[in-house]
């Protein structure tokens, strides 16, 4: 049993991890806060119980721990910068830029203050440990975004300050390490500015080579397509290895900029290479933070005072804010804005592990005095603000009216006579719509009955950066060319999520009963097996209307069904909430009283004496 010990270990990791971000995501929760819970209770509280933690990450990786835990953030941060657009810096450029600027430099002093003054260290440990907590970093940052779901410009600024202050704030804690802990005849100012340049020239210059030499290898066909993510993966590690060979921390410097000169190129897509990143930040996010948890010591934790805690406050309370208001004087932010940009500063993986790696090399050297506390007063601000921010930012966004609601519009991948009366219903229903059609005609109909449209290819990279998407949370395929609505499911599928992109069931099936398009290669189909285009089409050639009806306990599904025949099609569903439910064929949504169902429906001559509409009415 104990040979399988370091078996169970390792599937630990992986099952608390996935498992934490898929119970967070069903319990509508923050991810990151979940999978320290989860961490803590494998590590620290299963030693505390059993002599022995169910992880032991140093016992499990050994000296490979620190290695590891950098090539995994690497690629985050890779991943990072693939989701940043140059263009988002004509708005955003000023504060981006001082936040991670004048933002680093005062929340530095500031909490290396802090540290002196409140948590009682020394002076150099204290300008050490401000340095490591200057960083926020994607490992963090994005999760909470998601969650959050701030405007545009909010979450543009936040995610450009995570991702590009992480290298900044590992080089600027190297240098005050440098400064400060070597001897005196190697700290001199020259010495710090040529090691300031150095890395920053070593880490810029990889990532341009990396980058230029991906986008060629992927724009002559010299990698074939299934081996095209690991060889990205592959040139990523190797970026960022070599970049710390030739000069510490210079790596995620290198990353940093591939990614983003990657994302912002024009010869070739990246689109599949963000696909398979963002699956493998997940699995490596999952792992992390596990495993950053499950390291920490329970005689650590018991150790921190007052001070400590009074410590953390101050973080949350007065350094952030005032980084924050001295980085947007004349950046043009709102008040609102600026709060909330002042209670979003999550430390993550970067700050534990640069901790780690200072403690190590201190622990070697010269004894130093509270060099003990660096690591646990670490551990303890990134538990701390991560537990404070997940659980407080949204309902301060939301009072700040800074947050987006849950995108409930629809796109229309085509703006034919049945797209059109399809979105004209959801529209009186104060759901957003948009139709895009590469049918002049159809658009202009489109925009005469007061549809938003749009010329263009459903298709087109251009196209889907022109569409204002506020608002839209799912797409509906329903042209008449099968592929082309299998590639737009595809296409917006990484937008919108593989379960909002749905697609008319093609008409090939219907007629010989096999597979059109893979299942894997298409959307979720819409209505029911024979809701072709040619269907509706004809349905609505021969007079059908799509209608609202609204479920009772007295008129039921039941009813529905008995008043509007067999022939009636639901389309969608409306809850109490005001959300609204796609009929599809695998996963229909279960019509309850209370409800109403938006459906394609032949006119009845009758009315019923047990149905209403929204209004009151019944229906006609």
């Amino acid at each position: 049993m104990q040979e399988q010990l370091p078996l169970v270990e390792v599937a630990s990791v992986v099952v608390l991890g996935i498992g934490a971000q898929w119970l967070a995501w069903r319990l509508r929760f923050p991810s990151i806060l979940l999978l320290l819970l989860f961490g803590l209770a494998a590590g620290p509280l299963t030693a505390a119980t059993f002599g022995r933690p169910w992880i032991d990450p140093d016992a499990m990786l050994g000296e490979f721990l620190m290695p590891v835990i950098s090539i995994a953030v690497s690629i985050i941060l890779f991943e990072g910068g693939l989701s940043l657009r140059l263009r988002d810096l004509r708005q955003i450029g000023g504060a981006v830029g001082n936040l991670v600027t004048i933002g680093v430099v005062v929340s530095w002093l500031l909490a290396a203050l802090a540290a002196h003054f409140v948590a009682g260290l020394g002076l150099r440990i204290s300008f050490l440990l401000g340095a490591i907590l200057a960083v926020t970093g994607p490992t963090v940052v994005i999760p909470l975004l998601r969650y959050i779901r701030p405007t545009a410009r909010l979450e543009a600024i936040a995610r450009w300050e995570g991702i590009a202050i992480d290298p900044i704030g590992a080089l600027l804690a190297v240098l005050v390490f440098e400064a400060l802990f070597t001897e005196p005849r190697e700290t001199t100012v020259l010495h710090i500015a040529w090691l300031l340049f150095k890395t920053t020239a070593v880490g810029a210059g990889a990532g341009l080579i990396g980058a230029v030499a991906t986008t060629i290898l992927l724009a002559r066909f010299w990698i074939p397509d299934k081996l095209q993510n690991p060889v990205v993966l592959m040139l990523v590690i190797l970026t960022f290895a070599l970049s710390n060979l030739l000069q510490a921390e210079a790596g995620l410097f290198a990353v940093t900029v591939m990614g983003i000169l990657m994302a912002n190129q024009k010869m070739v897509s990246v689109m599949h290479v963000v696909e398979f990143k963002e699956n493998l930040r997940t699995l490596l996010l999952a792992g992390l933070f596990i495993m950053l948890a499950a390291r920490l010591d329970m005689d650590d934790l018991t150790a921190l005072s007052w001070r400590s805690a009074a410590f953390l406050a101050v973080m949350v309370l007065a350094v952030r804010p005032l980084a924050v208001a001295a980085s947007c004087l004349g950046a043009g932010l709102n008040w609102r804005e600026q709060f909330f940009l002042a209670w979003m500063a999550p430390r993550g993986i970067v700050a534990a592990s640069v901790s780690s790696v200072f403690a190590l090399r201190l622990a070697s050297g010269t004894e130093i005095p509270d060099a003990g506390a660096l690591v646990p007063l670490t551990f303890l601000v990134i538990i701390g603000t991560v537990a404070i921010y997940g659980l407080t930012a949204k309902p301060l966004a939301r009072r700040l009216g800074v947050t987006l609601p849950e995108p409930q519009g629809v796109l229309f991948a085509g703006a034919q006579p049945s797209a059109r009366a399809i979105a004209k219903t959801l529209q009186e229903e104060d759901f957003q719509v948009l139709l895009v059609d590469t049918n002049r005609e159809h658009v202009r109909v489109a925009k005469l009955e007061g549809l938003p449209a749009h010329y263009g290819s459903v298709l087109s990279e251009r196209t889907i950066e022109e569409l204002p998407l506020g608002g839209i949370g799912r797409l509906l395929a329903i042209t008449s060319n099968d592929e082309v609505n299998s590639l737009a499911t595809r296409h917006f599928g990484e937008l919108f999520g593989r379960a909002e992109a749905y697609q008319l069931p093609p008409s090939g099936e219907l007629r010989g009963g096999k597979e059109v398009v893979s299942r894997h290669l298409r959307g979720r189909l819409l209505f029911a097996p024979q809701a072709t285009y040619s269907y509706l089409d004809n349905r609505f050639e021969a007079g059908a209307v799509v209608k609202r009806t609204t479920l009772t306990k007295e008129f039921d599904l039941k009813d529905y069904r008995e008043l509007y025949g067999a022939d009636a099609l639901p389309l969608f569903l409306v809850d109490e909430k005001r959300r609204l439910f796609v009929f599809d064929i695998d996963n229909p949504p279960l019509p309850k009283p209370g409800q109403a169902i938006i459906g394609l429906v032949d006119p009845v001559p009758a009315q019923p004496a047990k149905a209403a509409t929204e209004d009151g009415q019944k229906p006609s």
